[in-house]
């Protein structure tokens, strides 16, 4: 699906997206550099998450969001300038398709999920932090985030494919 190229049209015209689309190696080399960085942030909200769905509950959960976060802050040093110089690479490809949008969507969800809990329940967490199990509101946060990132993934694998 194309849409026209509009406001993102421009980045087509950008040299890096002009060797993303010429070059035989560049777009497929960044794409990985995205996928290993979106699999250190999954990866690392997962064993979180699960943590807090009574998975490993001696672990204290502020250790092990301690020793995660930055994890997936750096993630995002992989995930972010991959994924805009792959979107600047084919901008009228993208910005039309619903896979696409949805992904993005998802993302924006993920990330409200996640400031929801931290401003919420997890204030809270030292009266949980160990040996007990979190309370339900932070098990409903855990599970949306699973499903919310397991449904990006589920996206960015569509888009090979629309």
């Amino acid at each position: 699906m194309h849409a026209e190229p509009g406001f993102f049209g421009w980045l087509a015209a950008l040299p890096f997206s002009q060797a993303m689309r010429s070059s035989l190696w560049l777009y497929p080399i960044v794409e990985i550099v995205h996928i290993i960085g979106f699999a250190t942030l999954v990866g690392s909200v997962l064993m979180f998450d699960l943590r807090l769905l009574g998975f490993a509950p001696q672990l204290p959960v502020r250790s092990l969001g301690g020793h995660l976060l930055p994890w997936s802050v750096a993630s995002l040093a992989l995930i972010v300038p991959a994924g805009l110089m792959m979107f600047a690479a084919h901008p009228q490809d993208f910005i039309g398709n619903p896979i696409f949008l949805l992904k993005l969507a998802l993302i924006v969800t993920a990330g409200i999920n996640a400031t929801l809990f931290h401003r919420g329940v997890y204030r809270s967490v030292y009266a949980w932090n160990a040996g007990t199990a979190a309370p339900p509101g932070a098990k409903l946060h855990a599970l949306a985030s699973i499903v919310i990132w397991v449904a990006v993934i589920c996206c960015g694998r569509l888009l090979a494919y629309t």
